[in-house]
């Protein structure tokens, strides 16, 4: 079957139409920008989902990615304030907030992103001195983030996040600070072994004070119980030396019998005790001796009473030998009964 004029026409005006309108529906995926440029200049910015251009008019200039993205920064020397040489490398994120100036602003946008990152590194991290820059790495963090976010801003570029992800010192330099920290963990390992020494030498020193001061009370305690009981006993005695002394006023010869008696008996208790006496020479007869025991029993039992039971006869005295020639020492009087008789 041969084609006429007109059918080929038909046809070319078909395909014609069909390119047109490939060349003029652009589909813009989700997370990413396009600019339109009208013979070589931008006119506007597609977003994403279905959209239509005039063809071979406009065209895509360029596809940007708006979606935050990760940038990472590699590992560069650094010297710091005191003149420490360390080893830093970061990470940024970033994500394009105006397509244009990122399309028509700069050239080669992840590029400048690295080399404006790596440069505020060295600025910021060489101004602080190690001990500083090793312990305080959220404000490097905050700083660069600040300066950087503040240098692409021009480009239509928001920074979101700057990391330092690591930090080495040379060897040698941490070797040393190794020595430093053992140093300080030692002297502060002594401060608080003399801390606890002299803790503990307070505590005792307290207990020490508490237990003399309880010992002072508890001797005050006992003088003054000593001295209560010593006027007990002064008032029994007085009490007593009033009774006796009633009792003699009275007329009774028991009364003084006894207290004389008690006294002879607390000075020979006082000489025997004596512990220099090892003999005791005794001026008085045997019959002497007994007849005062005798005498003491008789007032004891005269004092106390007995259940109806007569007392004892006293002992009699043995009648001494007689000899040719008178004793040159008479017997000495018993003083505890002055009748011999009796």
């Amino acid at each position: 079957m041969l084609l006429g004029g007109f059918d080929i026409v038909v046809i070319v005006l078909v395909i014609f139409v069909i390119l047109v309108l490939f060349a003029g529906i652009k589909t813009v995926p989700q997370g990413y920008r396009y600019t339109i440029e009208r013979f070589g200049r931008y006119t506007r910015t597609l977003e994403p989902g279905l959209n239509l251009i005039t063809p071979f008019i406009e065209r895509v200039g360029a596809r940007l990615n708006v979606m935050e993205q990760v940038l990472n920064v590699p590992t560069q020397e650094v010297i710091t304030k005191d003149n420490a040489s360390v080893s830093a490398d970061a990470v940024a994120f970033y994500q394009v907030l105006n397509a244009a100036q990122s399309a028509y602003q700069v050239s080669n946008l992840e590029n400048a992103i690295l080399n404006l990152t790596m440069t505020n590194i060295r600025s910021v991290m060489g101004s602080m001195d190690l001990d500083e820059l090793l312990s305080n790495r959220d404000a490097i963090n905050d700083r660069l983030l600040r300066v950087v976010d503040e240098a692409v801003q021009p480009w239509g570029i928001k920074v979101t996040r700057v990391e330092i992800k690591d930090i080495q010192p040379p060897r040698d330099l941490v070797d040393a600070m190794a020595r430093q920290m053992k140093a300080e963990r030692e002297k502060r390992a002594q401060v608080l072994e003399a801390e606890g020494a002299r803790n503990a030498q307070i505590l005792r020193a307290e207990g020490a004070k508490q237990s003399a001061i309880l010992q002072a009370e508890g001797q005050r305690e006992a003088a003054f119980r000593n001295a209560e009981a010593r006027e007990r006993l002064a008032e029994a005695e007085a009490k007593a030396t009033r009774m006796v002394s009633e009792a003699i006023a009275a007329g009774d010869v028991q009364a003084i019998n006894y207290f004389v008696a008690q006294k002879y008996t607390e000075a020979l208790a006082s000489v025997g005790s004596a512990p220099n006496s090892k003999i005791v020479l005794m001026p008085m007869e045997a019959s002497s001796i007994l007849s005062s025991l005798g005498g003491i029993g008789a007032i004891a039992r005269e004092v106390f009473g007995d259940a109806g039971n007569p007392p004892p006869p006293p002992p009699r005295p043995r009648p001494a030998p007689v000899r040719s020639t008178p004793p040159i020492n008479p017997p000495s009087p018993n003083p505890f009964n002055p009748d011999p008789e009796r």
